[in-house]
């Protein structure tokens, strides 16, 4: 993949699963947004599972969107072949009959033989070692796909913990620990535990005893990873995952923590020009390639058709929102990604994880109402380490509340951009004109 050393995250999650840590605690983990989360539990499973002697799913890995799932499954794809390991991907707004066919594989029947329907379902077995989900879809298999299981299940990641959590999401995360808890009549997740039954298929056995300290507890248990950029730390949100043992690992004290090369501005405007400040703000960016932060889809649709009025613009903008359909969304993220298009006016849809080369500047065009929000949208910038710029468009009476907002992420630097009063002045016409 070209990476020649890890990020801090990958060392210390690596240090607690195949380094000394050998997976004995469940974690948490809270590092900010670009700074390698994906990778760093890719890594230790993928390097766990690559002495599998048996195919089953074995590691599961939820998010709350689509393009995430994607974009993680991209991931998995890169390192996981290398070691013989079959990634799956289940997400909505796809045929979840193509999916089945590329999540189970069934047995070769003969033309001319008769089969009993019970033998075949026996011999159903899942052609994938790991599957990156969203929930509702997982849901849809776990309920409805004959052959999908998840009695082999090692490893459970949840990345954007706090979302996930946040919204029920069809009552994914009881059903799944549900479906991996010790029955007294089933499994164990080593590799050399997994014996064929009398009818061929894969038995796994979780034994309940004192083994390495664990006294009561099922062991091999189901290993938990919790990811976010902002992850809780209420004990009430957290014991839904009924966590062992957990440990928190953090790159600092706050929970609250920016990308450590970000620079943050503040654009101070008169309420009703903002669009121009916009406008102006985007001309002097020329084509670098810019998120621009909307609080609703409506709000996105409605500045989108703005500034494409604008003919001093010389670039290309879309938006991009959770009223498109999945296909728009995904060409648009496409030709966003290719440099085909320069400014994404976005709702929060794009805030979570979304990881795009090259992104310089991002702009809340209105004012985040939570520092989470503010910084998972900062977070699209100034990833691995590059630098990176976020601009916040404020009215006179939003500066105090701002600065409150960001001093939560112990940042008290965020000096005023300024925009020449001239080149406001000189877009007013054409605003007022109402050819825009």
């Amino acid at each position: 993949m070209g990476i020649s050393s890890l990020f801090p995250v990958q060392v210390a999650v690596w240090q607690e699963t195949i380094g000394p840590g050998l997976f004995e605690r469940d974690l948490c983990i809270n590092s900010p947004t670009g700074s390698g989360k994906t990778l760093s539990y890719a890594l230790p499973i993928v390097q766990t599972l690559s002495n599998r002697a048996v195919r089953c799913l074995r590691a599961l890995v939820v998010l709350p969107t689509r393009d995430l799932a994607l974009q993680v499954k991209d991931v998995f794809a890169a390192i996981a072949p290398a070691v013989g390991l079959s990634v799956g991907l289940a997400v909505g707004q796809s045929s979840i009959a193509d999916e089945i066919s590329e999540l189970i594989k069934r047995p070769k029947l003969e033309a001319g033989i008769c089969y009993d329907p019970e033998d075949v379902l026996q011999e159903l077995q899942s052609a994938v070692d790991i599957l990156v989900a969203t929930p509702g879809r997982l849901m849809d298999h776990i309920n409805a796909t004959r052959g999908f299981t998840l009695e082999h299940l090692c490893y459970l990641v949840v990345d954007e913990t706090d979302r996930l959590l946040r919204e029920a999401y069809q009552a994914w995360l009881p059903t799944v620990l549900q479906l991996t808890r010790s029955d007294n009549e089933n499994r164990f997740s080593d590799a050399s535990t997994f014996l064929p039954s009398a009818f061929g298929s894969l038995k796994t056995i979780r034994r309940c005893g004192v083994e390495r300290g664990f006294k009561d507890k099922p062991y091999p248990r189901l290993v938990k990873m919790v990811l976010s950029a902002t992850l809780t730390q209420d004990p009430n949100k957290l014991a839904q995952l009924d966590l062992h043992h957990p440990l928190f690992l953090t790159t600092g004290e706050t929970r609250y923590k920016l990308p450590e090369r970000l620079e943050s501005y503040k654009l101070i405007c008169e309420s009703k020009l903002k669009p121009l400040y916009l406008v102006a703000l985007l001309q002097s960016l020329g084509e670098e390639k810019c998120i621009v932060f909307t609080s609703s889809v409506e709000s996105t649709h409605r500045l989108c058709t703005l500034l494409n009025h604008f003919g001093e613009l010389r670039i290309k903008i879309k938006e991009y929102s959770g009223l498109q359909r999945q296909s728009v969304r995904s060409k648009t993220l496409k030709a966003f990604r290719e440099g085909k298009i320069q400014v994404l006016v976005s709702s929060d849809a794009m805030t979570r994880g979304m990881d795009v080369e090259g992104v310089n500047n991002v702009v809340n065009y209105d004012k985040p109402a939570y520092i989470k929000t503010y910084i998972h949208r900062a977070g699209r910038t100034a990833r691995a380490g590059q630098l990176g710029r976020c601009f916040t468009l404020l009215h006179k009476d939003e500066v105090k509340r701002f600065k409150k907002l960001l001093q939560k992420a112990d940042n008290d630097s965020c000096p005023i951009h300024s925009i020449p009063s001239s080149l406001i002045e000189s877009l007013r016409p054409v605003y007022k004109s109402g050819d825009v």
